[in-house]
């Protein structure tokens, strides 16, 4: 014979409490109707899971461009940025197509620059916010050899479209030799980008700002949602991380200093001698940023400031102030190239990751390339392959 089921009466105030829900069909609740309502005893529903596409890990360039390409297609996402600010919010976002030590270019950059423009064009159309700054670099020549080379380069195929042959003679630095102009370069407006993308991210309730629990991470689930894919996007930050702590990412430390500059510049180029200089606003200057790939404590280096005030002093012969003094970790892999891939014994759970020196260009390139990778199958480019390395513990 079957049991028959107790029913007691609830009070008013777990009545009006969101975690007392219909039990049994008997009845629910009914916003603030004072009715006597029923539970069957010893039942309790559950809080609701929140069911998305996707979760990303990390507030970084990887993280948010990921995001654009979920945006994009559609996808439901909570993006988990953390507490820790990231090496990308504090770069200097330049967009430079040209190795300019040796006047190289390098692997897909011309793809990389068209995608670049391609994606902040789509960013634009709903942030209504445009964070491209068309103002080129400017190359600041040693010598008359550097001018030589630079001209004898800009006849290739390769950097004809970047190595401009007409050379600038600038006021206010030193510059005897002159300069060259990279086209296609110019900079991202790193603090308007993340304020604009995150601010958007938050107004559609994507953003969570705390700290990513890997003990409540099971399978499918994470805390109140259930999800199809996570995607962890966290730099030097992967090391905590117990699925993909092993990956094979360097820590390159980089340094640059924020200045006011007494004799003010009468452009808004960036200028490159050994660091790059150019204006953060009316009145101060971004000048930076150094490459340290050893493992420094997490602190400033003195050496590392003076050797951006030593290389400041070398074209810019006026006084100068130091307001801060800036630093981060850049995750870096030995054959420069990013890593991307999904978990051998969890396959829905992906890294996105060693995005070095050229966080814009290989964050935003690569998004597309991973997100079309997880959702319709399509091969990652070997290059960039986690399946390239052998990784013991994951």
């Amino acid at each position: 014979m079957m049991q028959m089921l107790s029913l007691k009466k609830v009070s008013v105030s777990k009545r009006r409490s969101s975690r007392w829900r219909m039990t049994c069909g008997i009845t629910k609740q009914h916003g603030n109707n004072n009715k006597p309502e029923y539970l069957c005893s010893g039942f309790f529903i559950p809080k609701l899971m929140v069911n998305v596409d996707y979760i990303v890990v990390g507030g970084g360039y990887a993280g948010l461009f990921f995001a654009h390409q979920l945006i994009k297609n559609k996808k439901t996402f909570v993006i988990f940025t953390g507490d820790r600010k990231s090496a990308s919010r504090i770069s200097a976002g330049i967009v430079n197509p040209v190795v300019l030590k040796k006047f190289t270019t390098f692997w897909l950059a011309k793809e990389q620059i068209e995608a670049l423009h391609r994606t902040l064009n789509e960013i634009s159309g709903y942030t209504r916010e445009n964070y491209l700054i068309r103002e080129n670099i400017q190359r600041i020549f040693h010598d008359e050899n550097e001018k030589d080379l630079w001209l004898q380069k800009s006849e290739s195929e390769e950097l004809n479209p970047y190595l401009n042959p007409y050379f600038k003679q600038l006021d206010v630095i030193l510059n005897p030799f002159g300069t060259g102009t990279v086209d296609q370069s110019a900079r991202l407006d790193v603090n308007a980008f993340f304020k604009g993308l995150n601010e958007y991210l938050s107004a559609h309730d994507h953003v969570h700002e705390e700290a990513f629990d890997y003990t409540a991470l099971q399978d499918h689930n994470y805390r109140k949602f259930t999800f199809k894919h996570i995607v962890f996007c966290e730099g030097m930050g992967v090391r905590k991380n117990p699925f993909f702590a092993e990956i094979p990412v360097i820590p390159n430390k980089g340094h640059h200093l924020k200045v006011s500059l007494s004799e003010r510049l009468h452009h808004q180029f960036t200028l490159k001698k050994k660091h790059f200089l150019f204006p953060l606003d009316e009145k101060f200057h971004y000048y930076g940023g150094t490459y340290d790939p050893n493992e420094r404590p997490d602190e400033v280096d003195a050496h590392a400031t003076q050797q951006l005030r030593d290389g400041l002093s070398e074209f810019y012969p006026h006084a100068f102030e130091v307001e801060e003094v800036n630093f981060a970790l850049r995750p870096t892999v030995k054959d420069r190239r990013p890593i991307l891939g999904s978990h051998p014994r969890q396959p829905n759970y992906y890294v996105f990751n060693g995005l070095g020196a050229r966080g814009i260009l290989n964050g935003c390139y690569f998004s597309e390339i991973l997100f079309e990778h997880i959702e319709h199958g399509k091969p990652l480019i070997p290059e960039v392959d986690l399946n390239r390395f052998t990784v013991k513990h994951l």
